[in-house]
């Protein structure tokens, strides 16, 4: 049996949902278990004011998948509510079928197939948790992400919201914050982990340590501090007066300070005023960084101010600044036939498909199209078609070229410049580019679009 290299860490088995073993048992116990099944991931609908979406861990389901096995540990807790035949099953457990992936750092749209599993009905579904637990999480930081990046109009951006979030989260959000455009990270696992660039000098604790018979010293607070870390340190100057904080900095370091920061108050009134006072003070090159609940919003509303760098942290690990990608993960074949789901609102549409997204010779989308696997590819005309789906799994081995998070993130860069420019506006809309789905090699004005 074909296995995934193992990369190291703790098994991922039981990152999983309760009933995607109880169905296991069930379809063990009347055969279905075996039976050649495809899955597929992708979104019904983009959330509310978004006009795309951006796939973002990839990467990480390739290493959760390396380590999803079931160990005595793991199977002690399992066999309280499964029978010795499944946990029998689990214990020899090796996902053995085939993954196809959008890369990461490619764009999707509603119905966009970013991820086709393929293999028996149990080794399939038994992903199925897994998978949605890291491509909705990723993928929702990584699109609002993106958005702040593009309102940040090219400025440096630093993510730092890892008091928001679960300690593990906050680690896979500065991934995918880093991924989408963000230059550095507060979070050192991540620097670890991902390499992801680190920033980070003080916050307003180490500026109150520095009193004196209970009288405030902020001059004494920013001489250790350029005394530690040189002169090209941020210092944070509003923890009294900005004014006073500004002054002092500048006394402290010298007109060759490299920042200050502003965490609070009216970001944009404060930016002109600290680059004015600055200025004055001679301290022309010091860069001015605003952080505090900053969100796409803000940051665009701050573009004419004079603003260097920007700190995100809760607006972008949190629900409301990175709402779910709403992705699910759908049977849509058995032994080769289509399956599909016709609930109300939740329809999915039958049979494994492939995914080709057309543009004009000048680069930028037109539609993303949508076909049956194994059907020819329809005539594009004279539009350009990249292939979108790429083998990211086969027999059960992850393949050794994937792309690495420095290549997602140029990929990504990439796609957003081919985004028709309204697709970037942060206003409500429709998504940025059309998704047709195609029921055979017909040409492209044939078809039907999404959702079914």
């Amino acid at each position: 049996m074909a296995t995934v290299p193992a990369l190291g860490g703790p098994s991922t088995a039981l990152l999983t949902d309760q009933y995607e073993l109880t169905m296991i048992e069930a379809a063990l116990a009347d055969g279905s278990a075996h039976r050649r099944c495809s899955f597929e991931v992708f979104a019904r609908r983009l959330p509310d004011g978004r006009r795309y979406g951006v796939v973002a861990g990839m990467g990480r389901i390739a290493d959760a998948l390396s380590r999803f096995h079931f160990g005595e540990a793991e199977l002690s807790v399992v066999s309280h509510f499964l029978n010795d035949a499944t946990v029998r099953w689990l214990r020899d457990f090796r996902f053995t079928g085939d993954i196809d992936g959008y890369r990461e750092g490619d764009l999707y749209f509603p119905g966009s197939p970013i991820l086709s599993v393929r293999g028996t009905f149990a080794e399939c579904v038994l992903l199925e948790t897994l998978v949605l637990s890291i491509l909705n999480h990723d993928s929702a930081i990584a699109s609002a992400a993106a958005r702040m990046v593009s309102a940040g109009g090219g400025r440096r951006m630093i993510e730092m919201g890892s008091r928001r979030a679960h300690e593990e989260s906050a680690v896979a959000c500065a991934r995918a914050a880093y991924l989408a455009g963000f230059d550095a990270t507060s979070n050192l696992e991540a620097v670890r982990r991902h390499g992801v660039p680190g920033a980070g000098t003080s916050a307003h604790a180490f500026t109150l340590l520095h009193t004196k018979d209970g009288v405030p010293d902020e001059v004494a607070a920013f001489r250790s501090q350029v005394a530690a870390l040189g002169v090209a340190t941020t210092l944070l100057v509003d923890t009294y007066d900005i004014t006073r904080g500004v002054e002092n900095a500048v006394a402290a370091a010298g007109t060759d300070l490299g920042g200050v920061r502003i965490d609070s108050g009216d970001l944009g009134v404060l930016a002109r005023q600290v680059r004015e006072q600055l200025d004055g003070l001679g301290a022309t090159g010091t860069r001015i960084v605003v952080s505090g609940d900053l969100d796409e919003y803000a940051i665009a509303a701050l573009r004419a101010e004079p603003v260097d760098v920007y700190g995100v942290g809760t607006s972008l690990v949190t629900g409301s600044g990175a709402p779910t990608a709403g992705m699910v993960y759908k049977l849509v074949e058995v032994d080769g036939v289509p399956v599909e789901k016709r609930s109300s609102h939740k329809q999915s549409r039958g049979g494994t498909k492939r995914a080709v997204r057309l543009s004009r010779p000048s680069g930028t989308v037109v539609e993303e199209v949508l076909y049956r696997a194994g059907a020819p590819a329809p005539e594009m005309g004279e539009l350009e078609a990249r292939e979108l789906l790429m083998p990211m799994v086969r027999g059960g081995d992850v393949a050794d070229n994937l792309p690495t998070l420095a290549d997602s993130r140029a990929f990504l860069a990439r796609n957003l410049v081919s985004l028709p420019w309204e697709g970037l506006k942060l206003s409500h809309g429709d998504p940025a580019v059309p998704t047709r789905f195609v029921a055979s090699a017909e040409p492209t004005t044939s078809g039907e679009g999404w959702p079914p």
